[in-house]
């Protein structure tokens, strides 16, 4: 499972029968470097949402990932961050149906924290 960010919504003039319950969406997987940055990833004081939000917008199109086409049943929005699983996996939900996608959006994440303890430890044993 990844972890990642809507940026966009493919349309199509003719869609595959079984896809019709869902939409494509674009979506750029984030790396762990985008997750924690090289500073904490909490609303300081002095920071507003927003502030945040744009620190954030800069340093994903800094680092972002190669797009991928996710098949979304959740109504996933632009922007919005989602856990998705790929290959195999992503057809499991359907099972014993076959499905023709490569990803799937398994959530919608509404929040995420991170523990900056268990950051430093990681960053301590990849070195």
């Amino acid at each position: 499972m990844r972890i990642g960010k809507v940026i966009g919504t493919v349309t199509l003039g003719k869609i595959h029968p079984d896809l019709r319950s869902g939409q494509l969406k674009i979506v750029v997987p984030l790396t762990f470097n985008d997750l924690v940055g090289d500073e904490p990833v909490y609303v300081k004081n002095d920071y507003t949402a927003s502030t945040v939000e744009h620190s954030f917008q800069e340093k994903v199109l800094k680092s972002r990932g190669t797009e991928l086409v996710v098949y979304d049943e959740l109504s996933a929005g632009v922007g919005e961050w989602i856990a998705f699983s790929e290959g195999a996996e992503a057809a499991m939900p359907f099972y014993p149906d076959m499905k023709p996608i490569d990803a799937y959006a398994a959530a919608i994440i509404d929040s995420l924290e991170i523990d900056q303890g268990a950051v430093q430890e990681l960053c301590r044993f990849s070195k």
